[in-house]
């Protein structure tokens, strides 16, 4: 396939990671010339190019720009009509997109990670995308949503990773200060994390891991409870997101 992509951050760059070995012929823009050039020398078959010529060399268009460059950038670029958009933008809601890149109808919208260039990563979208399953869905879990507001609320939800991986880089901390060895306080702590969690769990099994965990007077059960009030902090984190997202109230689990 031609593959464009506008935007050459992290993101992008994982994108594009993802695609290595599939002989795709791949577009991207020079606007992080450092990515894009490492970005030519690791995968074959891509190639570094003005924004003109990506949007019309490519049949598909992949967004990774800041939605205020969008904004600016996208009315001046020529898309078409049987062009598929993906975008993997913060702030640009769908019917913008289909203002800033018509003709071109066949536009979803999608969130991805770091760890989608090594698979194993939840890709949700909407509307869902034939295209997309067809780039990713091989190694990465397609997750298409009913509406636009399911698809901001998993945006909202992936903001957990930052809290998470700040308290589990305070426990390395902690326990490098005892044993001496931060390189194996944090192979420790990380690898730990990861065997208590299921795989791709749906049914339940992330409760069930938690009562496996709670044996009262446990240190599992005592660092818990001590840590119960960061639960309301956290939910009030997510109520903020609610505005920008914009998303309703709705009952959680308590």
């Amino acid at each position: 396939m031609r593959l464009g992509f506008l935007g050459t951050g992290d993101l992008a760059a994982t994108l594009v990671r993802g695609l290595a070995g599939q002989d795709h012929r791949i577009l991207v823009s020079p606007r992080n010339a450092v990515v894009a050039a490492r970005l030519a020398a690791e995968v074959p078959g891509l190639t570094i190019a003005p924004n003109e010529a990506v949007v019309a060399g490519s049949d598909v268009v992949f967004l990774c720009l800041m939605a205020r460059t969008a904004a600016e950038v996208l009315p001046t670029l020529p898309f078409r009509a049987g062009q598929t958009v993906i975008s993997m933008m913060v702030d640009a809601p769908l019917a913008m997109l289909q203002r800033l890149c018509a003709p071109a109808t066949d536009i979803a919208l999608a969130i991805g990670s770091p760890a989608l260039a090594r698979g194993g990563c939840p890709v949700p979208v909407y509307p869902d995308s034939a295209v997309l399953h067809r780039l990713y869905g091989a190694r990465n879990l397609i997750l298409p949503q009913p509406s636009e507001a399911a698809l901001n609320a998993h945006l909202g939800a992936s903001a957990l990773c930052s809290p998470i991986l700040d308290q589990l880089l305070t426990t390395v901390d902690w326990l490098a200060a005892h044993s001496g060895n931060p390189a194996a306080a944090e192979a420790y702590v990380t690898m730990l994390i990861r065997a208590c969690l299921p795989d791709r769990a749906t049914g339940g099994e992330l409760a069930a891991t938690l009562h496996s965990l709670s044996t009262e007077g446990g240190l599992n059960a005592t660092l818990r409870a001590a840590m119960a009030p960061a639960k309301e902090t956290l939910r009030q984190g997510l109520k903020g997101f609610h505005p920008r997202l914009g998303l309703t109230d709705s009952k959680a689990r308590t």
